[in-house]
């Protein structure tokens, strides 16, 4: 899959929530958006990474942005993550992987020395008009929310 480079549009999406409520980005024009995927819910990687976002939520939300997160988790399991960890903001179902590959979020990687195809943890900052400004790829799960506030500046 390529990559998305800062500068290009976001792709659109049109994905249903953990309450299978429709999401789709073009509904957040005027505001930024954060948007992270992630491998799977209730893991000890993505639980760290979903909980930063949630303890960073508020200075991220006062800078405009909307955080999102997209794994390929049905919604009642994204429900459940949600419900369990306390996590205020939207999380997003796509089950065939079809966002994910339009963001270059999934493809080959190594896994313990094995490569496999699957979810490229990775994160993507938008502008209020709908553009990238930031593409990250291979993301570590642990000081990623960090690194992501000191780019905004938040």
């Amino acid at each position: 899959m390529a990559r998305l480079e800062p500068g290009v549009p976001a792709p659109s999406f049109d994905l249903v929530d953990q309450d299978e409520k429709p999401v789709r980005l073009s509904d957040l024009r005027g505001s930024g958006v954060i948007l992270f995927f992630y491998p799977a819910a209730m893991t000890p990687g993505c639980t760290t990474e979903a909980c930063d976002f949630r303890d960073s939520l508020a200075p991220l939300q006062a800078a405009g942005y909307t955080v999102l997160g997209i794994s390929r988790d049905a919604p009642a399991k994204l429900r459940e993550f949600r419900e369990r960890d306390h996590l205020p903001y939207a999380l997003l179902s796509d089950p065939d992987h079809a966002v994910h590959e339009e963001y270059g979020a999934w493809g080959e990687k190594s896994n313990y020395g094995k490569i496999v195809h699957g979810v490229i943890r990775s994160t993507f900052i938008i502008d209020g008009e709908g553009v990238l400004t930031h593409a990250l790829y291979n993301v570590k799960a642990t000081g990623h929310v960090a690194r992501i506030r000191a780019l905004l500046e938040v």
